[in-house]
């Protein structure tokens, strides 16, 4: 069982929306990311940086094979999942009114 744990900087709905996207991938693309949230490059970027600062993301580059363009590629942290569940543990507490 997840300790609930409300977190603010996941809270944001956009912050939120990306851990909800990359809790059960092993990791993905900044394109796919974008492209699937619908929201800008910088605005994504901006939300990856917060993320990854905090330890909840962790990105890596990677060169494309077709140009000199890097990927870069979102993974959520082994503490980035523990905060996650965590949030959405205390999430299903506000919902049931137990909290």
């Amino acid at each position: 069982m997840t300790d609930p744990q409300f977190n603010d900087l996941v809270h944001s709905p956009v912050r939120l929306r990306i851990c909800a996207l990359l809790r059960p991938a092993n990791e993905l693309e900044f394109a796919t990311i974008r492209d699937t949230l619908r929201i800008s490059d910088a605005h994504l970027s901006k939300n990856l940086k917060l993320l990854s600062d905090a330890g909840i993301v962790q990105l890596r580059k990677d060169p494309r094979t077709s140009n000199t363009r890097m990927r870069t590629w979102a993974a959520l942290t082994t503490e980035g999942t523990t905060v996650v569940d965590g949030h959405l543990a205390a999430l299903a507490q506000i919902a049931e009114g137990s909290f």
